[in-house]
């Protein structure tokens, strides 16, 4: 037995709870190791980086939050934090340096408003993800803001779904716009269509067992099932169990969904999920994604008539508690305080009236926190980094904004929109394989030195047509990235990305630098 699962037979890691006004009490010292694993099921991590200081995952389903909740999480950072706010690519977000003694005075904060930082780490089903403009986008294909809450309400605090082998992700959307990467998930609804003959039900295609992290990019395989919205709770629950009673877990590498997947094939999971909800299921109708995406950033016209949103750029997904309270106030100004939060680390504003909306965007804030930003920052993600993340190899923000600035320099407005991700360890917390460039951060040795460096892999994403991402070059200093991507980005298209690895060789024929092509 490893030592999680041990952790786990000792004791459930949901009974944390009620150690933590002790341990608040007696400083972050007296915590065993054990609980220091327990707490992640409360979403509270220690971090090599900055020892004694904790950070806080908060819990947003679907992205979906409003002004006075993170009005309190501003408050919160700016109290007992580094007034530092990130947000994640499951629509989370996370307080740092925050001590053990101030967590119950975070708790009751959140409480107040209705967030938690429940189930957010460790052997869970994560923050349920979906659209960030589901109920607004004209273009839906079904609405999923009733399932994503079904879901979140099932499992959270519930023991049932406490010890799962691994992390389950899970995401459900009815957007076209492939706006979530849904091939990256263990568990994916899809919008489909299927034809009854006399007419045509909306509904989601299931599927499962998609992972990005250790072993790379998984896609999610097709379980041919199609669900209409009234049964998807039900064979979300099965799936949920199957894979708590027949995961893998001797080894934690291999524990994900995936592997059990591989072991059954899909027509003995398929048959297993049938049995537990107890009917034959449909199968998977037409798929309704279209082939490009969409990221929901810009101002665009809701459903509802005479009515917009905005989704405003906050580059890397860093912004400060002070920041954020002036987003805040805009929301509410032209809005109705309402906020979403999106996989791109954007920042949606809903329900602005035709009246207000050029009033919005004449903004001085808005300069900072563009509906219009550059094709390359538009596209531009990145993890925590090293700055906070033990697990991170290089520090990521910092280098992702330094490195777009120059090549904007460089390249100009000769730069077509691009998608370029930063993964600080193979984790993959930066979802770099599914994007256009892809950088993963390593550290190498270049003439006795150590130094910071990246492996470079395009044409990855996820989609009707999902592609595996390609590397094509180790172990880039970063310093000597932007002349690397200068020779690079010029060629990119989506369509050929994936088809460039000669041409990016040719390209760098000649250049000086220690740059070793991947294998």
């Amino acid at each position: 037995m490893n030592k999680i699962e041990a952790i786990k037979a000792e004791r459930d890691g949901l009974t944390v709870r009620d150690m933590i006004a002790h341990y608040a009490e007696n400083g972050w010292e007296s915590i065993p190791e054990a609980d220091v694993q327990r707490l992640k099921w409360y979403g509270l991590f220690l971090r090599n980086p900055t020892p004694g200081l904790f950070m806080v995952r908060v819990r947003v389903p679907g992205g979906q939050t409003t002004s006075y909740q993170l009005r309190a999480l501003a408050e919160i950072a700016s109290t007992y934090g580094n007034g530092v706010l990130d947000l994640t690519t499951r629509q989370q977000i996370q307080l740092r340096n925050i001590k053990i003694e101030d967590v119950p005075a975070v708790f009751a904060r959140m409480d107040e408003v209705g967030l938690t930082s429940l189930q957010t780490g460790m052997d869970n089903v994560r923050n349920v993800m979906t659209c960030a403009v589901s109920g607004l986008n004209p273009d839906e294909i079904v609405e999923t803001t009733a399932l994503v809450r079904a879901i979140n309400e099932e499992i959270l605090g519930n023991p049932a779904y406490s010890n799962l082998p691994r992390k389950l992700n899970v995401a459900v959307t009815g957007c076209p716009h492939n706006c979530v990467h849904m091939e990256t998930q263990d568990l994916a609804l899809v919008p489909a269509h299927y034809d009854l003959g006399h007419d045509r039900c909306v509904g989601f295609n299931v599927l499962v067992g998609g992972k990005l992290g250790s072993g790379g990019y998984r896609i999610a395989s097709p379980l041919d099932i199609f669900v209409n919205p009234a049964e998807a709770l039900d064979v979300c629950r099965a799936i949920l169990e199957i894979y708590r009673d027949h995961g893998p877990r001797e080894n934690r590498t291999q524990a994900r969904l995936a592997f059990l997947i591989e072991e059954w094939g899909e027509e003995k999971f398929r048959a297993e999920v049938e049995a537990r909800v107890g009917k034959r299921l449909a199968p998977a109708g037409t798929d309704a994604r279209k082939a490009g995406e969409q990221d929901h950033v810009g101002i665009f016209r809701q459903r509802q008539r005479g009515m917009n949103y905005a989704g405003l750029k906050v580059l890397v997904g860093r912004v400060t508690a002070a920041d954020l309270l002036k987003i805040l106030s805009l929301a509410e100004k032209y809005g109705n305080g309402e906020i979403r939060i999106t996989p791109s680390q954007a920042l949606i504003v809903p329900n602005i009236s035709d009246r207000a909306v050029g009033d919005l965007a004449d903004e001085p804030l808005l300069k900072q926190f563009a509906y219009n930003p550059s094709a390359l920052y538009k596209g531009l993600v990145s993890c925590v980094g090293s700055d906070y993340c033990n697990l991170a190899v290089i520090e990521t923000k910092r280098k992702a904004v330094e490195t777009a600035k120059a090549l904007e320099g460089r390249l100009g407005s000769s730069l077509k929109p691009i998608t370029m991700h930063w993964s600080g360890c193979p984790a993959s917390c930066g979802n770099h394989l599914v994007a256009d460039v892809g950088l993963l951060g390593k550290k190498v040795k270049i003439d006795g030195k150590v130094v910071e460096a990246v492996d470079i892999y395009v044409g990855g994403r996820s989609g009707p047509d999902p592609k595996l991402a390609l590397k094509i070059l180790e172990d880039v200093p970063c310093d000597k990235l932007p002349a690397v991507l200068e020779g690079l980005l010029p060629y990119h298209t989506r369509e050929k990305m994936h088809r460039v690895r000669g041409g990016v060789r040719k390209v760098m024929a000649g250049k000086e630098s220690n740059i070793s092509p991947a294998a």
